[in-house]
């Protein structure tokens, strides 16, 4: 719930506001009625992989088989680990092509895969090939890259996704909330990996601002 304050001219009060968005509810994973593939996306510090990492963890207290899977490029935190920026963490399996994710996916009820921008045109066909298996598939990545535009493979996932959350930081220059991962350092290289001495949440005016 989320407390709003009333009109002016009354009393301090406030009243809950019965529409904010609910936690992500998983449907009954054994319905038997197949797979499913959930995506999760925003900008950076937009708590991602914390929630990637809180629906794996459901998963697996619901005593379902769980694998989780992550581009071998990205050893920020961990080189095996998926570390948030909260640095809760959970173990995965780093690989280096994503046709690799079905030969490590058998008979698992759960595939988690974060930092899906980083994974090659391939991870389309292996998440609608799980799910279509009857596997649950999450998938967490950056929908825009630093320059705005859509990042790798991201839009098309989002396309052929069965449920989609997107999640917002807060810009770090207004406050406002924020969907857009702006770059700080002078680097035009698409892949740079880095964290806040490399990028900042923003919003779309101060995002569009750059550095005036």
């Amino acid at each position: 719930m989320v407390l709003l304050p009333r009109s002016r001219g009354r009393p301090r009060r406030y009243e809950r506001f019965k529409n904010s968005s609910p936690m992500f509810i998983e449907p009954n994973t054994r319905n038997g009625s197949g797979g499913w593939i959930e995506v999760i996306c925003g900008s950076m510090f937009s708590g991602k992989t914390e929630e990637l990492i809180r629906r794996l963890r459901r998963a697996r207290y619901a005593n379902l088989r769980v694998e989780i899977f992550k581009p071998e490029i990205d050893n920020r935190y961990h080189d095996t680990d998926i570390v948030s920026h909260d640095e809760n963490s959970i173990a995965s399996t780093p690989v280096t092509h994503s046709r690799n994710i079905l030969l490590m996916a058998e008979g698992v009820d759960v595939v988690g895969v974060d930092e899906a921008q980083f994974f090659d045109p391939d991870i389309l066909e292996v998440v609608e090939l799980l799910a279509g298996k009857g596997v649950r598939v999450i998938v967490a990545g950056l929908d825009m890259d630093y320059t705005g535009k859509p990042f790798g493979p991201m839009p098309n996932l989002l396309a052929i996704a069965d449920y989609i959350t997107k999640l917002h930081a807060i810009c770090v220059r207004c406050g406002a909330i924020a969907n857009y991962s702006y770059r700080k350092s002078a680097q035009d290289k698409l892949f740079v990996l880095g964290e806040q001495d490399v990028y900042e949440a923003r919003c779309r005016r101060c995002f569009k601002k750059g550095d005036h």
